[in-house]
């Protein structure tokens, strides 16, 4: 696991002071090793392209696996984030056809393996990844990102410079990408909570979509889409057994433990993380597990986690913590955000305290619910689909004055400001599940925002719908799932596991969601995966009965924190003082009095403290970065 950044001049040199400074700004994704490299061509003009490297070692720990890394057979360099989980594999092939290997990295079989199998390399990995390759003979680069998008990549171009990086801090940090704000991105974040990509919070900054590539060829950019997680495939067909399952998500564990580091598992209690462990159990392995376990009982799951590691007999480790504890780490986990989001705090406490107990690299749970249909949104969407096909055919002054008529007469709350949207339908709801996603509905943007970004071809609705029409083919279950993953998981749950862990060098692998079971699952009949007994059963019904019954139905509970009591305690002052007016950037953009509104709202119940806590979030990110 590493970070990476490059700059191309397209007129002129490579800075080397700029270079080596965004290099360093990745210090903490890779505490272990770091290196740089300019390279000078002519294509016809001559041109620079520096790339830089910050390791985390976790395979190969000797100094061959030293990045960016060059292959002596074509000259081609590679600054790469990630880890592939089938580089042994691969390797052995390559080894057939005739290429010898001097390390025993996985960087070096995407080095061999690009210049035996092209582009398509991609296809051939299974892992988390975003790397850079510069074709020496070709005269290009070539940019990648893995299925999921479990790795960020961001980019951006002008007249002089294309660069790419990591993260959009260290673009911001090179002086080459004027600090302005982008409208659709910050609507993004106040519709959601977090920025959809490809929009960031820096005009001219995109972020890589999963599974797409990305070729700079003397000043042209060429995006392609090698994957999607909807498009059907040769495996599609029968719907797999429990034991098809079972091998399916077994294969993906096993694989993922291939480290030259210890691995552990985060083991919150919950059927996700239950579940790994389990199969490590099954077989013959016996995990590392590590637990969170707050002071106060009201915010401790303790009794859970507990019995997963006594059921299955886990070398287990607890992390006690208190509130107090998480309270006093906020500022810092603020400053880890690369782009602001309303959640991130509790997985940066969690990555800090495994990190500090000596983890390097951990399983995590992550995405069981949208791959096994966890949420209450398999249930709530389709129902709010029927709702929405019905009223389409209601005339719209009566579905208008309708949704008046029950916002007067309902008491004032997020959920019913969502269901009065559904009912009034203003053309900018894209689909029922976005709605359920919602954060500020598309009225409080307006009266948020001193000018909404008119809806255009790259506007924020032209691409959710993109997003709802490439899951049209699906049946009601399996389009929730997909949004879940494309969106809510992608842009929030994955963003916010990377930037949070890596600020503390620890490497979050997550095996429910490689791409190979995510797609086979994608193609079960979704009415499979629900049951009035038992959640996610399809995941609970593979692992044979293996599970606690006390895991299996306990009440779904995630790894929550006291933010409604601490907005009105002790981040009183600090949000309050932050809401009464916004700075910076956000002066003029943000209306007047808007902040100190939502607070009023807080304060008077009418909202939940996700939208004041947004705010204060956008506010400080602003702050810090432009």
């Amino acid at each position: 696991m590493c970070g990476i950044v490059g700059i191309i001049a397209e007129r002129g040199l490579v800075p080397v002071d700029v270079l080596e400074r965004a290099t360093q700004s990745l210090a903490h994704r890779g505490p272990d090793d770091h290196g740089t490299v300019i390279i000078r061509t002519e294509i016809p003009r001559t041109v620079e392209i520096g790339l830089g490297n910050r390791r985390l070692a976790v395979l190969d720990l000797s100094p061959l696996g030293h990045q960016p890394m060059q292959d002596p057979a074509t000259k081609n360099w590679i600054a790469y984030n990630g880890e592939i989980y089938n580089f042994k594999q691969l390797r052995a092939r390559l080894e057939n056809e005739g290429d010898r290997f001097v390390s025993n990295s996985d960087t070096e079989v995407i080095l061999k393996g690009y210049a035996r199998w092209g582009e398509s390399i991609v296809s051939e990995l299974r892992g988390m990844f975003a790397f850079a390759i510069w074709d020496s003979r070709n005269q290009r680069l070539f940019l990648a990102r893995d299925p999921m998008g479990i790795k960020p990549l961001y980019y951006f171009q002008s007249d002089r410079h294309f660069v790419f990086a990591s993260e959009v801090r260290t673009l911001l940090g090179t002086g080459l990408v004027p600090p302005q704000l982008d409208e659709v991105g910050l609507l993004s974040y106040l519709t959601f909570g977090s920025v959809y990509d490809p929009f960031t919070l820096i005009k001219g900054v995109s972020a890589l979509p999963p599974g797409n590539s990305l070729v700079w060829d003397a000043g042209s950019l060429k995006r392609r889409q090698y994957w999607d997680l909807a498009e059907k495939n040769s495996s599609d067909g029968a719907p797999p057994t429990d034991q098809e399952i079972y091998s399916l998500i077994d294969e993906s564990v096993r694989m993922q433990l291939v480290s030259d580091v210890p691995v552990g598992v985060f083991l919150s209690g919950g059927i996700d993380s239950s579940a790994l462990a389990g199969i490590l159990v099954r077989s013959g392995i016996k995990p590392s597990t590590f637990s969170i376990v707050f002071r106060e009982a009201d915010y401790s799951e303790a009794e859970y986690s507990r019995a997963v590691a006594q059921h299955f007999q886990t070398d287990h480790h607890e992390i006690t913590v208190s509130q107090q504890d998480v309270l006093e780490l906020i500022p810092a986990a603020l400053k880890a955000m690369d782009q602001p989001t309303m959640d991130g705090v509790n997985t940066h406490f969690v990555s800090q305290k495994t990190r500090e107990a000596g983890v390097k690299v951990a399983l995590s749970g992550l995405g069981g619910d949208e791959v096994f249909a966890g949420y209450s949104s398999f249930r709530d969407v389709p129902r709010m689909e029927r709702f929405a096909g019905m009223a389409a055919h209601i005339p719209g002054i009566v579905r208008k004055s309708f949704a008046k008529a029950y916002a007067t007469v309902t008491p004032t709350s997020d959920q019913n400001r969502k269901l009065a949207s559904l009912i009034r339908d203003n053309g900018r709801l894209i689909h029922p599940y976005f709605l359920s996603r919602m954060l500020f509905t598309p009225r409080q943007t307006d009266s948020l925002l001193a000018n909404t970004p008119a809806p255009g071809p790259n506007g924020l609705a032209s691409t959710l719908r993109d997003i709802e029409v490439a899951s049209q083919a699906l049946d009601p279950i399996n389009r929730v799932s997909y949004l879940e993953e494309r969106c809510y998981m992608l842009n929030t749950l994955l963003r916010d596991s990377d930037s949070m862990s890596m600020a503390h060098g620890l490497e979050v692998r997550v095996p429910l969601i490689d791409h190979v079971l995510a797609k086979r699952m994608l193609s079960m009949p979704g009415s499979m995966k629900l049951d009035s007994q038992t959640p996610k059963p399809l995941l609970v019904r593979s692992l044979g009965g293996t599970l606690p019954r006390q895991i299996v139905h306990r009440p779904k509970r995630g790894f929550t924190l006291p933010f409604e009591h601490w907005l009105r305690q002790e981040l009183r002052p600090e949000i309050t003082r932050n809401l009464s007016a916004m700075r910076g950037v956000l002066e003029g953009v943000v209306r007047p009095n808007a902040g100190q509104q939502v607070w009023d709202d807080f304060e008077q119940g009418r909202t939940s403290w996700t939208r004041p806590w947004s705010l204060y979030v956008l506010n400080q990110w602003c702050e810090q970065h432009f």
